[in-house]
Protein backbone atom coordinates (compact mmCIF):
# COMPACT_ATOMS: atom_id res chain seq x y z
CA UNK A 1 0.00 0.00 0.00
CA UNK A 2 1.34 3.44 -0.91
CA UNK A 3 1.80 6.00 1.87
CA UNK A 4 -1.47 7.68 2.83
CA UNK A 5 -0.24 11.17 1.91
CA UNK A 6 0.51 9.99 -1.65
CA UNK A 7 -3.10 8.91 -2.17
CA UNK A 8 -5.70 10.65 -4.29
CA UNK A 9 -9.17 11.68 -3.11
CA UNK A 10 -12.02 12.46 -5.51
CA UNK A 11 -14.83 14.59 -4.12
CA UNK A 12 -17.96 14.76 -6.26
CA UNK A 13 -19.75 18.07 -5.89
CA UNK A 14 -16.53 19.44 -4.44
CA UNK A 15 -16.86 23.06 -5.50
CA UNK A 16 -18.68 24.48 -2.47
CA UNK A 17 -20.18 23.85 0.95
CA UNK A 18 -19.38 20.51 2.57
CA UNK A 19 -17.59 19.27 -0.57
CA UNK A 20 -15.20 22.24 -0.59
CA UNK A 21 -14.52 21.79 3.15
CA UNK A 22 -13.70 18.10 2.55
CA UNK A 23 -11.32 19.00 -0.31
CA UNK A 24 -9.48 21.49 1.88
CA UNK A 25 -9.29 19.07 4.83
CA UNK A 26 -7.50 16.49 2.67
CA UNK A 27 -5.37 19.18 0.98
CA UNK A 28 -4.10 20.29 4.40
CA UNK A 29 -2.70 16.76 4.84
CA UNK A 30 -0.99 16.81 1.43
CA UNK A 31 -3.11 14.29 -0.49
CA UNK A 32 -3.79 14.67 -4.23
CA UNK A 33 -7.19 16.30 -4.68
CA UNK A 34 -9.70 15.90 -7.52
CA UNK A 35 -12.59 18.36 -7.34
CA UNK A 36 -15.56 17.26 -9.44
CA UNK A 37 -18.24 19.76 -10.41
CA UNK A 38 -21.00 19.97 -12.98
CA UNK A 39 -21.52 23.65 -13.75
CA UNK A 40 -19.90 25.61 -10.89
CA UNK A 41 -16.66 26.21 -12.77
CA UNK A 42 -15.60 29.35 -10.89
CA UNK A 43 -16.48 27.94 -7.47
CA UNK A 44 -14.48 24.77 -8.28
CA UNK A 45 -11.47 26.89 -9.29
CA UNK A 46 -11.77 28.91 -6.10
CA UNK A 47 -11.75 25.74 -4.00
CA UNK A 48 -8.84 24.40 -6.07
CA UNK A 49 -6.84 27.58 -5.40
CA UNK A 50 -7.54 27.24 -1.66
CA UNK A 51 -6.27 23.63 -1.80
CA UNK A 52 -3.16 24.68 -3.74
CA UNK A 53 -2.37 27.31 -1.12
CA UNK A 54 -2.30 24.43 1.36
CA UNK A 55 0.35 22.78 -0.83
CA UNK A 56 -1.76 20.09 -2.50
CA UNK A 57 -1.65 18.80 -6.07
CA UNK A 58 -5.16 19.59 -7.37
CA UNK A 59 -7.22 18.83 -10.46
CA UNK A 60 -10.75 20.06 -11.28
CA UNK A 61 -12.97 18.06 -13.59
CA UNK A 62 -16.52 18.48 -14.87
CA UNK A 63 -19.10 15.75 -15.49
CA UNK A 64 -22.83 15.18 -15.16
CA UNK A 65 -23.27 12.54 -12.44
CA UNK A 66 -26.35 11.25 -14.27
CA UNK A 67 -24.32 10.30 -17.38
CA UNK A 68 -22.30 7.08 -17.48
CA UNK A 69 -20.66 8.33 -20.67
CA UNK A 70 -19.43 11.56 -19.04
CA UNK A 71 -18.26 9.77 -15.89
CA UNK A 72 -16.39 7.19 -17.99
CA UNK A 73 -14.62 10.05 -19.81
CA UNK A 74 -13.80 11.57 -16.42
CA UNK A 75 -12.27 8.28 -15.29
CA UNK A 76 -10.15 8.08 -18.46
CA UNK A 77 -8.84 11.63 -17.88
CA UNK A 78 -7.98 10.87 -14.26
CA UNK A 79 -6.22 7.65 -15.27
CA UNK A 80 -4.17 9.56 -17.88
CA UNK A 81 -3.03 11.98 -15.14
CA UNK A 82 -2.28 9.20 -12.63
CA UNK A 83 -5.11 10.51 -10.43
CA UNK A 84 -7.45 7.53 -10.04
CA UNK A 85 -8.91 7.87 -6.55
CA UNK A 86 -7.93 5.70 -3.61
CA UNK A 87 -10.67 7.54 -1.69
CA UNK A 88 -14.02 8.37 -3.29
CA UNK A 89 -16.29 10.84 -1.51
CA UNK A 90 -19.77 10.71 -3.06
CA UNK A 91 -20.84 14.18 -2.01
CA UNK A 92 -22.54 15.46 -5.18
CA UNK A 93 -26.27 15.84 -4.70
CA UNK A 94 -29.28 18.11 -4.97
CA UNK A 95 -31.94 18.90 -2.41
CA UNK A 96 -35.67 19.23 -2.89
CA UNK A 97 -38.22 20.88 -0.63
CA UNK A 98 -41.97 20.57 -1.12
CA UNK A 99 -45.04 18.49 -0.37
CA UNK A 100 -45.00 15.06 -2.01
CA UNK A 101 -48.35 15.79 -3.68
CA UNK A 102 -46.65 18.61 -5.63
CA UNK A 103 -43.56 16.66 -6.76
CA UNK A 104 -43.50 16.22 -10.54
CA UNK A 105 -42.29 13.05 -12.20
CA UNK A 106 -39.40 15.05 -13.70
CA UNK A 107 -38.32 16.34 -10.28
CA UNK A 108 -38.47 12.80 -8.88
CA UNK A 109 -36.35 11.47 -11.74
CA UNK A 110 -33.79 14.29 -11.51
CA UNK A 111 -33.17 14.05 -7.75
CA UNK A 112 -33.06 10.24 -7.91
CA UNK A 113 -30.62 10.37 -10.84
CA UNK A 114 -28.17 12.80 -9.24
CA UNK A 115 -28.29 11.52 -5.66
CA UNK A 116 -28.57 7.76 -6.23
CA UNK A 117 -27.59 6.94 -9.80
CA UNK A 118 -24.60 9.31 -9.56
CA UNK A 119 -23.34 7.51 -6.44
CA UNK A 120 -23.90 4.11 -8.07
CA UNK A 121 -22.08 5.02 -11.31
CA UNK A 122 -19.15 6.71 -9.54
CA UNK A 123 -18.70 3.82 -7.11
CA UNK A 124 -18.95 1.22 -9.88
CA UNK A 125 -16.38 3.00 -12.06
CA UNK A 126 -13.77 3.65 -9.36
CA UNK A 127 -14.12 0.45 -7.28
CA UNK A 128 -12.04 -1.82 -9.55
CA UNK A 129 -8.84 0.16 -8.97
CA UNK A 130 -9.39 0.04 -5.19
CA UNK A 131 -10.08 -3.70 -5.32
CA UNK A 132 -6.89 -4.39 -7.27
CA UNK A 133 -4.90 -2.26 -4.78
CA UNK A 134 -6.59 -4.07 -1.89
CA UNK A 135 -7.19 -0.69 -0.28
CA UNK A 136 -9.88 1.88 -0.80
CA UNK A 137 -12.40 4.11 0.88
CA UNK A 138 -15.87 4.99 -0.36
CA UNK A 139 -17.55 7.61 1.82
CA UNK A 140 -21.09 8.68 0.96
CA UNK A 141 -22.38 12.03 2.20
CA UNK A 142 -25.96 11.27 3.19
CA UNK A 143 -28.28 13.16 5.56
CA UNK A 144 -30.03 12.74 8.89
CA UNK A 145 -33.25 12.71 6.83
CA UNK A 146 -32.16 9.41 5.30
CA UNK A 147 -32.42 7.98 8.82
CA UNK A 148 -35.47 9.72 10.26
CA UNK A 149 -37.29 11.22 7.25
CA UNK A 150 -38.52 14.80 6.99
CA UNK A 151 -41.93 16.26 6.24
CA UNK A 152 -41.85 18.24 2.96
CA UNK A 153 -38.65 16.42 2.02
CA UNK A 154 -40.00 12.98 1.11
CA UNK A 155 -38.13 12.82 -2.21
CA UNK A 156 -34.82 13.98 -0.72
CA UNK A 157 -35.24 11.69 2.32
CA UNK A 158 -35.92 8.74 0.01
CA UNK A 159 -32.68 9.27 -1.92
CA UNK A 160 -30.67 9.57 1.30
CA UNK A 161 -32.32 6.46 2.76
CA UNK A 162 -31.35 4.64 -0.43
CA UNK A 163 -27.82 5.95 -0.05
CA UNK A 164 -27.65 4.50 3.48
CA UNK A 165 -28.88 1.07 2.32
CA UNK A 166 -26.41 1.14 -0.61
CA UNK A 167 -23.62 1.90 1.88
CA UNK A 168 -24.44 -1.05 4.14
CA UNK A 169 -24.82 -3.51 1.27
CA UNK A 170 -21.73 -2.45 -0.70
CA UNK A 171 -19.64 -2.53 2.49
CA UNK A 172 -20.36 -6.26 2.78
CA UNK A 173 -19.57 -6.83 -0.90
CA UNK A 174 -16.21 -5.03 -0.80
CA UNK A 175 -15.03 -6.04 2.69
CA UNK A 176 -13.01 -9.07 1.44
CA UNK A 177 -11.08 -6.70 -0.87
CA UNK A 178 -9.92 -4.35 1.89
CA UNK A 179 -12.23 -1.56 0.74
CA UNK A 180 -14.46 0.10 3.34
CA UNK A 181 -17.76 1.85 2.62
CA UNK A 182 -19.34 4.25 5.10
CA UNK A 183 -21.82 7.11 5.10
CA UNK A 184 -21.74 10.41 6.93
CA UNK A 185 -25.28 11.66 7.58
CA UNK A 186 -25.07 15.25 8.85
CA UNK A 187 -27.81 17.07 10.69
CA UNK A 188 -28.35 20.79 10.05
CA UNK A 189 -25.13 22.24 8.62
CA UNK A 190 -24.53 25.93 7.96
CA UNK A 191 -24.28 25.90 4.13
CA UNK A 192 -26.14 27.47 1.20
CA UNK A 193 -28.64 24.60 1.46
CA UNK A 194 -29.96 26.41 4.57
CA UNK A 195 -30.57 29.65 2.65
CA UNK A 196 -34.26 28.75 2.19
CA UNK A 197 -34.83 29.38 5.91
CA UNK A 198 -35.25 32.87 7.37
CA UNK A 199 -33.53 33.98 10.61
CA UNK A 200 -36.57 33.17 12.75
CA UNK A 201 -36.84 29.64 11.32
CA UNK A 202 -33.10 29.09 11.80
CA UNK A 203 -33.29 30.24 15.43
CA UNK A 204 -36.21 27.88 16.10
CA UNK A 205 -34.28 25.02 14.49
CA UNK A 206 -31.18 25.73 16.58
CA UNK A 207 -33.29 25.48 19.74
CA UNK A 208 -34.23 21.91 18.79
CA UNK A 209 -30.56 20.89 18.61
CA UNK A 210 -29.10 19.91 22.00
CA UNK A 211 -25.77 21.58 21.17
CA UNK A 212 -27.73 24.74 20.33
CA UNK A 213 -26.15 25.47 16.96
CA UNK A 214 -25.78 24.29 13.37
CA UNK A 215 -22.84 22.15 12.35
CA UNK A 216 -19.98 23.63 10.35
CA UNK A 217 -18.80 22.12 7.03
CA UNK A 218 -15.30 21.54 8.45
CA UNK A 219 -16.77 19.42 11.26
CA UNK A 220 -18.31 17.10 8.65
CA UNK A 221 -15.05 17.18 6.68
CA UNK A 222 -13.06 16.02 9.73
CA UNK A 223 -15.27 12.95 10.10
CA UNK A 224 -14.92 12.11 6.39
CA UNK A 225 -11.15 12.47 6.74
CA UNK A 226 -11.07 10.18 9.79
CA UNK A 227 -13.04 7.47 7.96
CA UNK A 228 -10.50 7.55 5.12
CA UNK A 229 -7.48 6.86 7.32
CA UNK A 230 -5.74 3.46 7.21
CA UNK A 231 -6.35 3.16 10.98
CA UNK A 232 -10.12 3.34 10.32
CA UNK A 233 -9.94 0.03 8.48
CA UNK A 234 -12.27 -1.83 10.91
CA UNK A 235 -15.11 0.68 10.40
CA UNK A 236 -17.32 -0.28 7.47
CA UNK A 237 -21.03 -0.35 6.64
CA UNK A 238 -21.72 2.42 9.16
CA UNK A 239 -24.02 5.44 8.93
CA UNK A 240 -22.47 8.04 11.23
CA UNK A 241 -24.52 11.16 11.93
CA UNK A 242 -22.76 14.32 13.16
CA UNK A 243 -25.88 16.17 14.29
CA UNK A 244 -25.28 17.92 17.63
CA UNK A 245 -27.49 15.38 19.43
CA UNK A 246 -30.50 16.16 17.25
CA UNK A 247 -32.85 13.26 16.36
CA UNK A 248 -30.61 10.60 17.90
Amino acid sequence: MKPFKQMTVLITGGSRGIGAAIAQRFAAEGLNIVIHYRESHEAANETARACMRLGANVMTISADLRSKEQLTRMKEKLEAHGMLPDILVNNGGISHYGMLIDVTEQEWDDVMAVNLKGMFLSSQLFMPNMISNRFGRIINVSSIWGMSGASCEVLYSTTKGGMNAFTKALAKELAPSGVTVNAVAPGAVDTKMMSGFNDEEKAALEQEIPLGRFGQPDEVASLVYFLSLPESSYITGQIISPNGGWHT
